[in-house]
């Protein structure tokens, strides 16, 4: 009887080296005269672990990583295939703390079946929830994701079925849902993963969005930077396609919606959403001026859905099980779960899907285990390089996005970059404003003017060349930049290098200059 062996397909994974991993473990049962099964599954998000692979017993699937080739042969000298004891073996998967200890909504298949199986997909409540919004009203989808309290996933954490309602009762002949899959901020990775680990759920969730608001076309803007996403998405839209969940008559109902995948160049101001828009047009990547809304006059001139590929991946579990089953999770406004992912100096680096409310510290400590240094943590960046510098003593704040507001930071995407105490906060708000300044779009002075002076005052605050005018001007243009920049890119600019000065003036020349 065959033995089915798991190894991971996400791009983490196959960076450490899965894919000599899965060869090497081939090649072993093979010589070995032993019948196995290799499934590419997902990652699971434990990327400390990765290569992590995973064996079906009778009990479970038991996990083993980080796996090297060179391990393979001793993996099978113990009896891996049965769940042997070795030394990379970390019992059943289910049972890893990290990964038992969270709520996983959105990424419930991930890491658990095979990305590209429309049968794994199905066996695993895959298109549960576009089997029932096709016999509900387009009204009725709307009010679902309404009721749901779900926000967008992308940063701005507008809800999502305000902005479905608006495009559902737009007149036009045509209309668009478009997934802004271009995935930039530093430490961020969610996105990435629910692309190449469990494709459909984002096609089913567009689906969904088309039905909502009469929209029969859809488009995923994707990065270049993520070329296995993009294989998965295309290869799941084929297989979808061909089995009824997308065309001209989805599932029988006479409905129709189309979706194609759509490659950007790479530059992050293509993250906002009219930015999107024009690259999406063919154009260069530049905001708009609004309004109007995309809403209203999106892509092409017609109304237009922009959402996050969470938010859009969050969809079918909220039309499956219900808009109370889902707002049953979070906090406050915060309502649902949300993939949080730990990045930079941390020990255990990955993706930990919570409901919202429990804090960031008990994120960083009882999941990230603190830094991997082993020194403490000084700062953490929350949301991007578009977020604060949040340092020990907000720690305790709830990952809950009124909380977060309510002290001049942002939960964003959920992206988490941790630093230890040995960080410069001064050379981190400077790198804060030069990315703003190569990344800008150019369109309006504050970003693309005060970007620049910005990197040029921080560098005379750095080498202390009349340091408290300099941070006197730096807050100063922050305000500026703040107040009066056409889109997010300028005015969340400030948040990071106004938390710097704030939080660590000893970093800017000393404490007295945080009044300056």
């Amino acid at each position: 009887m065959s033995i089915t062996v798991y190894v991971p397909r996400d791009s983490a994974a196959i960076a450490l080296g899965a894919n000599d991993v899965a060869v090497a473990i081939s090649r072993e049962a093979e010589k070995r005269g032993v019948e196995i099964s290799i499934v590419r599954n997902g990652s699971r998000g434990m990327f400390w672990l990765e290569p992590m692979v995973e064996v079906a017993t009778p009990q479970g699937r038991v996990a083993y990583g980080p796996v090297d080739p060179a391990d393979v042969a001793g993996l099978f000298d113990a009896g891996f295939l049965q769940g042997g004891a070795h030394a990379l073996q970390h019992g059943l998967t289910e049972d890893i703390p990290y990964l038992k200890d969270q709520e996983r909504l959105t990424f419930a298949r991930v890491g658990i079946t095979d990305p590209l199986s429309l049968s794994d997909y199905l066996a695993h409540e895959g298109y549960a929830g576009l089997q029932r919004a096709i016999g509900m009203s387009s009204e009725a989808i709307v009010q679902e994701v309404l009721d749901s309290g779900l926000r967008g996933r992308g940063g701005a954490a507008f809800p999502t079925g305000i902005k479905w309602k608006t495009v559902a009762n737009a007149q036009a002949a045509q209309k668009y849902i478009v997934c802004n899959a271009d995935e930039g901020d530093s430490g961020t990775f969610s996105d990435r993963m629910v692309m190449e680990d469990d494709p459909f759920v984002l096609i089913e969730g567009m689906t969904i969005a088309g039905l909502a608001v009469g929209a029969t076309q859809g488009y995923i803007y994707v990065r270049s930077e993520y070329p296995h996403a993009i294989a998965a998405l295309n290869e799941a839209i084929a297989t979808a396609s061909q089995n009824g969940y997308l065309g001209d008559n989805i599932l029988g109902s006479g409905k129709t919606f189309r979706l194609e995948v759509r490659m950007g160049a790479g530059a992050y101001i293509c993250g906002e959403e009219t930015a999107l828009l024009e690259s999406l047009e063919g154009k260069r990547g530049v905001v708009r001026a609004k309004p109007p809304l995309p809403a209203l006059e999106g892509l092409f001139g017609k109304p237009t859905v922009i959402n996050n590929v969470i938010s859009l991946a969050t969809v079918p579990i909220v039309l499956a099980r219900g808009a109370a089953f889902y707002k049953n999770y979070g906090v406050g406004r915060s309502h649902g779960t949300l993939p949080f992912q730990l990045a930079g100096n941390v020990k255990h680096g990955g993706l930990v899907e919570k409901a919202f409310g429990l804090s960031l510290r008990q994120l960083l400590e009882d999941f990230g285990g603190g830094t991997l240094s082993g020194r403490p943590i000084r700062a953490v960046q929350v949301g991007g390089p578009l977020g604060a510098y949040m340092p020990q003593q907000q720690l305790d704040t709830p990952l809950d996005y009124e909380a977060f507001a309510a002290i001049g930071a942002m939960v964003g995407h959920g992206g988490m970059v941790v630093f230890d105490d040995s960080v410069d906060m001064a050379q981190q708000a400077r790198y804060a404003m030069e990315f703003c300044a190569i990344e800008s779009c150019g369109k309006c002075t504050p970003c693309r003017i005060g970007s620049t002076r910005g990197v040029e005052v921080i560098d005379k605050i750095i080498s202390n060349d009349n340091r408290p005018q300099q941070v006197h001007l730096l807050r100063d243009l922050c305000d500026t930049m703040l107040n009066g920049s056409l889109c997010a890119m300028g005015g969340l600019t400030p948040y990071p290098v106004l938390s710097a000065l704030n939080h660590f003036p000893e970093d800017f020349g000393s404490p007295a200059e945080k009044a300056a």
